[in-house]
């Protein structure tokens, strides 16, 4: 039977100002991956959804990003390997604290937005994450893009890895993600999705936005938070897979022994 993990990134709302449905997300996704505070979140509001994911068991992720709270993320930097193996550390260490506060633990880091999308060929970036990762706890799973560069480095480097495919991305035909700024970089519709990510599971293939088709080794799907129509596309992935005979369920040590690559 095949099998996927589903993952959303959580934890973005910022005091008064709410990003996202986090409740509706953890009754549906196998993996949340957390604001730690720099791209957005608040200690308070990260708290309670780690506690929130604890409830429902699910596994905890760290979304490390660039210091841009204006930007969300998503604008590109670059910081020096100082700032950025430090940034790393603190970020990964400050989601550990809440978490065994909340009674659970951090078992992976994602990196969010232009941090992901940069390591994912930037290697002098890519090099330092897989610093800070390590220098922290190398026990941690790094998740990366798949088919990107990053996921043979931080392999070599001795981290796991586990590739990741977005539900709701368009991609290019090199298999990045098309850039937000563009028409078409997000899908919306619900059962869109589901069809591409129905034949990315079975297939292992998914269509880029030229009409390309490119292969796509992938063991854990992200349903974005911010998306408006996040919580429709994520039910309706969970009912899709379940009526194809698709388990859902979060990579377990199994899986991630088998993925280091």
């Amino acid at each position: 039977m095949a099998s996927v993990d589903l993952n959303s990134d959580l934890g973005e709302s910022f005091g008064p100002w709410p990003m996202g449905d986090d409740i509706s997300m953890l009754d549906i996704v196998t993996s949340a991956n957390i604001a730690c505070g720099f791209h957005a979140g608040d200690p308070a509001g990260i708290l309670t959804v780690l506690r929130e994911a604890a409830r429902r068991n699910i596994s905890i992720g760290a979304h490390v990003g660039y210091r841009d709270l204006v930007g969300f993320g998503r604008r590109n930097m670059d910081p020096s390997s100082a700032e950025l193996v430090g940034d790393t550390i603190y970020q990964i260490g400050a989601l550990q604290g809440l978490a065994k506060a909340a009674g659970t633990t951090v078992r992976y880091v994602k990196p969010h937005g232009a941090l992901y999308n940069t390591i994912a060929s930037d290697a002098r970036q890519a090099a330092d994450v897989i610093a800070g990762i390590k220098a922290i706890d190398p026990s941690l799973t790094l998740m990366a893009l798949a088919g990107a560069p990053i996921v043979e480095q931080a392999t070599a480097a001795g981290l796991t890895v586990v590739c990741e495919a977005f539900a709701d991305r368009a991609y290019n035909a090199d298999g990045s993600l098309v850039s937000r700024r563009l028409p078409g970089s997000v899908i919306h519709d619900p059962k869109t999705v589901a069809d591409r990510m129905l034949r990315l599971v079975t297939e292992r293939r998914v269509t880029a936005v030229d009409g390309t088709d490119i292969a796509l080794e992938a063991n854990s799907i992200c349903v974005h938070g911010d998306t408006p129509t996040a919580v429709a596309i994520a039910r309706m992935l969970r009912d899709e897979f379940a009526a194809r005979g698709v388990q859902v369920k979060p990579f377990a040590a199994a899986v991630r022994d088998s993925v280091r690559g």
